[in-house]
């Protein structure tokens, strides 16, 4: 699904074909599909209505209007059957049946990264609150809305909380001014509580492992720390220092090439769609000998939210490996071996990173860098994809399908569709 103003335009996801046109209110913001692809939202913000549409029934449709409350933000339950919208200054979430059409209000909900996450079964729901100038957490059972647990945190400001994949654990993070992560068991025990250092800033981004068995911290410290599950303690730090120096790292550096085409021995003038392709700088990947000296950009220390630390990291589908990206060396990915907790290889690009996501089927990374081309990593080795196409397609974001068959670039005003071929065993 895509939209383009105020219209919402449904495609079939092999053949690209055009499904359904629906025409909304307003101008969208934002759309989620529900857990069954049945139904999808679209968030108009500016007026405070969700709209709901149905695949299955094109001429059905549901309006819902917060009025005066207004709208901020809007998502689905994981049942596909309630929709939760956050109102104006975040003072409660409601949640809408559209089966009973019944309305149910959670109060005090807290502005804050993440504030309202549910376990992978969709089972419970924990939400982040903020009452008399103290946080709390509270967990609800998805199936009725009821309260199971509310309990306050150790926390000065917390910033995020986070399911472990298998439902048991609930991870909470202070600010960035003090450096604080806390577990919680479902029944709202603290587990453990884990502080690295004290006065500098603190955790920027946490990640679960897929089996749950490792917490991944990364920290403005430019390091990342790995907690394991049995005792909720460091077993170890993964720094990412400027100079790559162990002979046991992979360094892929990318490298352009000018094309060399001689024009006047073609026997046709080229289309504007081959000469695009025929006379783009292209590029490649060249292995580097270490050690190797990686592009390190100093922080700017008297503005807010320095570019420094670890901020984005990920696991991939199969446990084995954990890809991050520090923010003071912004044209580099780095790629962990989780079994042997080593650094396996680095990704030094020519431009600066903005997103990296696992194939969720097999150990395969997708890189894009604001570019028209898309990086593919995987133990067999590097590739660069140059997205054909007229004009300059900047990737900015990218997402796998749930199959690994294809992903979606995202540019800044459009999109296409990457099929990729399987290997024939």
């Amino acid at each position: 699904a895509s939209c383009v103003q105020h219209r919402l335009v449904v495609r079939d996801a092999s053949s690209l074909q055009l499904l359904q046109l629906y025409t909304c209110l307003d101008q969208i913001q934002y759309i989620e599909w529900s857990s069954d692809s049945l139904f999808i939202l679209c968030a108009l913000y500016k007026r405070g209505i969700v709209q709901v549409w149905s695949l299955e029934q094109p001429a059905w449709h549901c309006r819902i209007d917060e009025g005066s409350a207004g709208l901020v933000a809007s998502c689905w339950s994981p049942d596909g059957r309630h929709i939760l919208n956050t109102t104006e200054f975040h003072l409660r979430i409601t949640v809408w049946s559209l089966c009973t059409k019944s309305v149910s209000y959670i109060k005090y909900p807290k502005a804050c990264q993440q504030g309202v996450v549910f376990t992978k079964d969709g089972r419970y729901m924990a939400v982040a609150e903020r009452r008399d100038c103290k946080d709390f957490i509270s967990i609800f059972v998805c199936s009725n809305w009821q309260l199971l647990r509310h309990f306050d945190t150790e926390t000065q400001d917390l910033c995020g909380i986070e399911w472990a994949p298998n439902g048991c654990v609930l991870a909470a993070w202070d600010t960035c001014l003090e450096y604080k992560v806390l577990l919680y068991s479902l029944d709202g025990r603290l587990l453990s509580s884990f502080r690295a250092y004290e006065w500098p800033l603190g955790v920027k981004a946490i990640a679960w492992s897929p089996s749950s068995q490792f917490l991944a911290i990364g920290s403005f410290d430019e390091k990342v720390r790995i907690l394991n599950h049995v005792t909720w303690k460091k077993i170890t730090e993964l720094d990412h220092p400027a100079t790559i120096a162990s002979k046991k790292t992979i360094v892929y550096k990318e490298v352009e090439k000018s094309p060399t085409v001689d024009t006047e021995r073609l026997s046709f003038p080229p289309t504007r769609e081959l000469g695009s392709s025929l006379f783009s700088t292209q590029s490649k990947y060249d292995i580097s000998q270490v050690p190797v000296s990686l592009q390190y950009v100093k922080p700017v220390a008297d503005r807010a939210n320095p570019k420094v630390g670890v901020g984005m990291l990920a696991f991939s589908a199969d446990n084995c490996f954990l890809a991050t990206k520090n923010d003071n060396i912004p044209n580099a990915v780095w790629i962990w071996d989780m079994r042997k907790l080593k650094l396996s290889v680095v990704l030094e690009q020519l431009g600066t990173i903005q997103c990296f996501q696992w194939d969720p089927c097999q150990p395969r990374l997708a890189v894009c860098t604001g570019t028209s081309r898309v990086y593919l990593w995987s133990p067999a080795g590097c590739v660069v994809v140059q997205v054909p196409g007229e004009g300059d397609f900047q990737i900015v974001s990218l997402s796998w399908h749930s199959s690994g068959d294809s992903m979606v670039l995202l540019s800044k005003d459009n999109f296409c569709v990457c099929y990729l071929e399987r290997e024939e065993v």
